[in-house]
């Protein structure tokens, strides 16, 4: 029987510190494989500013879908399950147990509920809607949309440049807008799950936060934004627009000092828990909630993984 692990939660709550310890456990039934479901940490270019575990974590159990894609490439929540899928079938075949973490809640749904089956975009295509953003501008270019798709265009915002491209591309590449499309049902994973959803205290997710970032900072984070910023990449992109890049980018060209850097780097990273724990709290409803991480939480997890699976056939 094809099963699954799945753990989500917000940045710094310790997705995949728990990952690592719940593989040391399953190593005596087979063994665990990690699978990053975090749209940010599928970047090769940003392992310290989005927080991929490290290449030692990475040699203690075998991790998949971390660092697999460049900066300049946009990852979408379509190719991730692709992958993820062909990854999990891999797992499966070698007798392991599939770890699923992140934070990136669209990608979980993405993978139990499947998409709407868009048909892939030519690059020729994605390439000429970023052109056409860039020089009409965001106002005009919400206008020329609402032209051809209405419907489409008054669910977006003029300054949400991400979704309006995406709907611009589908139409121009297939001739029916994003919405027609997505009213199609997708394909669910079709595996058993055991799904826990990670919810630290505020005020101790805040800290971790802090810290984390400072860290990030002594480990280079700034050398590794400097790299990235270096090679002029369209702003739009994905990877451009991790948590904190464009804080450290600021400092970079001078625009703000260490300490202003730092706390505003600290604050949009947390913006962004609170927007993924909002998320995950209206969406992820029936998912097991942990709010205290310790060693009696820990035990608990394994023994309901142990009751569930271990003690029948894989």
């Amino acid at each position: 029987m094809r099963r699954a692990i799945l753990i989500a939660g917000p940045t710094a709550s310790g997705k995949s510190a728990l990952a690592l310890r719940l593989a040391d456990r399953l190593a005596a039934y087979g063994g665990a494989s990690i699978v990053n479901a975090d749209s940010m940490q599928v970047y090769r270019d940003l392992r310290i500013l989005t927080a991929r575990p490290s290449a030692d974590e990475e040699a203690q159990h075998p991790h998949r879908l971390y660092g697999v894609t460049g900066a300049e490439e946009a990852s979408s929540a379509m190719r991730w399950r692709t992958e993820a899928l062909a990854a999990l079938s891999d797992i499966w075949a070698s007798g392991r147990l599939p770890l699923v973490v992140g934070g990136t809640g669209l990608y979980f749904r993405a993978l139990l509920d499947g998409l709407a089956p868009i048909p892939d975009i030519p690059a020729a295509v994605r390439e000429a809607a970023r052109a056409r953003h860039a020089d009409m501008g965001g106002a005009a270019f919400h206008a020329d949309l609402a032209a051809r798709d209405p419907n489409g265009a008054a669910r977006l915002q003029p300054g949400d440049s991400q979704r309006l491209i995406r709907a611009w591309e589908v139409l121009e590449a297939t001739g029916r807008p994003l919405a027609a499309w997505q009213r199609e049902p997708g394909e669910g994973l079709g595996a058993e799950t055991l799904r826990f959803v990670l919810m630290p205290d505020r005020a101790v997710l805040k800290a971790r936060i802090d810290a984390r970032f400072m860290a990030m900072i002594e480990a280079g984070g700034l050398d590794e934004a400097a790299a990235l910023l270096a090679r002029n990449l369209d702003p739009d992109l994905p990877a451009m627009r991790a948590v904190g890049f464009r804080e450290l980018a600021s400092h970079i060209k001078g625009q703000a000092d260490r300490d202003t850097t730092i706390a505003a780097g600290q604050a949009a990273t947390r913006q962004l828990a609170k927007r993924q724990m909002t998320w995950m709290r209206n969406q992820m409803s029936d998912w097991q909630s942990i709010s205290q991480q310790d060693e009696s939480f820990e035990k608990e997890i394994f023994t309901k993984i142990s009751q569930s699976w271990l003690t029948g056939s894989r």
